[in-house]
């Protein structure tokens, strides 16, 4: 009998997928705390909270003012976007879907704000496959977006930025590929040809890829850059003030050239919003062009807060909005 029971012990089981994602993210932002604390530490508490305490509560909100801005001009994008691709939604219903997806920004490789369209076939009916191209449209003009903003500020500000043509360069390739239809579905093909893996789901892909030749549009191409090279300079601007504030003006392109890169350097590294990388690169360029550290750290957790965070928090407010709204608007 006791060798049965030893022989049946119950099989230790997987962490749910969620679970993971969770504890990846408290391990990344467990990590980020640690270095921010570490730097400060080096730098001395008394100077970074003098840093900080020199910020006004109008200069807090102008720098929150010019991510909002950011926001809506992107969801107006975004609801080109969906108009151009055919999708029966109104602007508001556009907005509240986009802003919505904030909230899962964290989650890794930012999967989590595919949950856009989950909301859009509850309320349109429309298939995965169907609305697919519309994120991809919209992460492909984020890429192209921020690298034409990272070429002109590098050419304009008074020094480079190590690493920042080959960034530029994969972002734009990224861009490039996510917009061209039969250069996507070519490389669906092949993959789907080394793997001989997963045919369904390659061929909604390939059909996916097919929908971006809506999106060749000139009108539409025109509106979705402008409304993303605005949106997207407005947070650079921002950063750019708040540099100024702190008592170290570097320049307006190479604060925003800064804050470009590594918002793009924390996004290659996969992690959650760019979290650690994005944070750590900012620092080193700052410390680079001989911003003192007790300036570079808070300057880089006050920027990061009135972008990312916020973008957190708004999605947090609207999140529960979407998803009644969703669920009302069920097909």
């Amino acid at each position: 009998m006791s060798s049965t029971f030893e022989n049946t012990a119950a099989p230790k089981r997987p962490l749910p997928r969620k679970w993971r994602d969770r504890a990846l993210l408290g391990g990344l932002l467990a990590l980020l705390g640690f270095g921010l604390i570490g730097l400060v530490s080096a730098t001395g508490w008394r100077e970074t909270l003098a840093q900080i305490g020199r910020l006004h509560l109008w200069q807090i909100a102008g720098l929150l003012g010019l991510s909002l801005a950011n926001y809506l001009l992107r969801s107006l994008r975004w609801h080109v976007l969906a108009r151009r691709l055919g999708l029966p939604t109104g602007l508001f219903q556009d907005a509240r879907h986009f802003l919505g997806g904030f909230a899962m920004s964290v989650t890794p490789g930012r999967v989590g704000e595919l949950v856009r369209m989950r909301w859009l076939k509850r309320e349109t009916g429309w298939a995965v496959e169907r609305t697919a191209p519309l994120v991809l449209m919209d992460r492909a003009g984020d890429l192209a977006v921020m690298a034409l903003i990272l070429g002109l500020s590098v050419s304009l500000a008074a020094g480079g930025i190590a690493g920042a043509l080959p960034v530029t360069l994969l972002a734009f390739g990224a861009a490039i590929v996510a917009t061209r239809p039969r250069l996507l579905a070519a490389l669906i093909t092949y993959s789907y040809r080394a793997t001989g893996r997963a045919a369904r789901m390659f061929a909604r892909a390939r059909g996916a890829a097919r929908s971006l030749s809506r999106f060749t549009h000139g009108p539409t191409l025109i509106a979705a850059l402008g409304l993303g090279l605005i949106g997207w300079l407005a947070e650079g601007y921002a950063f750019h003030l708040l540099l100024g504030w702190m008592g170290t003006d570097i320049g307006l392109w190479k604060a925003v050239a800064i804050f470009v890169f590594s918002t793009l350097a924390g996004g290659l590294t996969g992690a959650p919003g760019g979290l650690g990388g994005a944070e750590a690169a900012m620092v080193a360029l700052l410390s680079l062009d001989g911003v003192p550290l007790e300036v570079s750290v808070p300057a880089t957790a006050v920027i990061r807060l009135t972008t990312l965070w916020f973008a957190i928090a708004i999605g947090l407010a609207v999140f529960p909005l979407a998803e009644r709204a969703s669920q009302k608007g069920r097909i």
